[in-house]
């Protein structure tokens, strides 16, 4: 596979980890760059959709992220809010395709395959579908099961398509689930949304001592990169 890797150092600038990402998607559309993997652990960040931002709980929410510690941002790609920081992993891949809409739903299919054969490497089941409750729901989200507990959520995705090229974004949940869950349900609660806090979960919580390190590790190693 001929594919640029970018392993960016852990994040402090959230509003400039999207920017980045709709920049490669440009230089790719434009054919300047070729196909990029671009990973990397993001600053604490809450990532409302298009259509959040058109409640009228967004500005309560936007502050609600900022008194727990995350940036509110708005992002390009489609979904509900979302929240990640440094125990997450941020997978960006961003490929040229001169037709990007009609492979739009196969690429959120092929994805969640992947992450779920990512979890299987490292000995964490998981299944493709949506969890009742969920936040950002999706029919193709990745989850786990915690040990006599509930089903949760691990991958979260969204994607671009633009005239010529797409980027996939997904999100891998896998350190420190309490602090998500804390901003999402204070958010959710201003955007006047219904879920499920105990669908908020991380890797770690199904796998005791699974790490970030370990899963980009096994993330490049199934795109054979490592």
């Amino acid at each position: 596979m001929s594919i640029d890797v970018l392993r960016q150092a852990p994040s402090d600038d959230a509003a400039a980890d999207l920017d980045r990402a709709l920049g490669l998607l440009n230089e790719i559309r434009r054919g300047e760059r070729g196909e990029t993997l671009r990973v990397y652990r993001p600053a604490p960040t809450m990532a409302f959709g298009q259509r959040d931002a058109r409640l009228p709980g967004f500005a309560a929410a936007q502050e609600a992220a900022r008194a727990a510690g995350f940036e509110p941002l708005i992002r390009q790609a489609g979904g509900r809010a979302a929240a990640y920081h440094q125990g997450c992993l941020v997978v960006d891949h961003i490929a040229p395709e001169r037709d990007a809409i009609a492979g739009s739903r196969r690429r959120f299919a092929s994805f969640a395959e992947l992450f779920v054969g990512v979890f299987a490497d490292l000995g964490l089941p998981s299944a493709i579908g949506p969890v009742p409750g969920e936040y950002c729901p999706g029919e193709f989200s990745v989850h786990g099961q915690v040990p006599q507990g509930p089903a949760v959520k691990l991958v979260g995705t969204a994607q671009r398509v633009v005239s010529g090229a797409w980027l996939f974004s997904s999100v891998l949940v896998i350190e420190r689930a309490e602090p998500l869950r804390v901003v999402l349900t204070d958010c959710y609660q201003e955007l006047g949304l219904d879920w499920n806090p105990e669908t908020a979960g991380a890797a770690e919580d199904c796998l005791p001592g699974l790490t970030v390190d370990a899963v980009e590790v096994a993330l490049l190693a199934r795109y054979q990169l490592g």
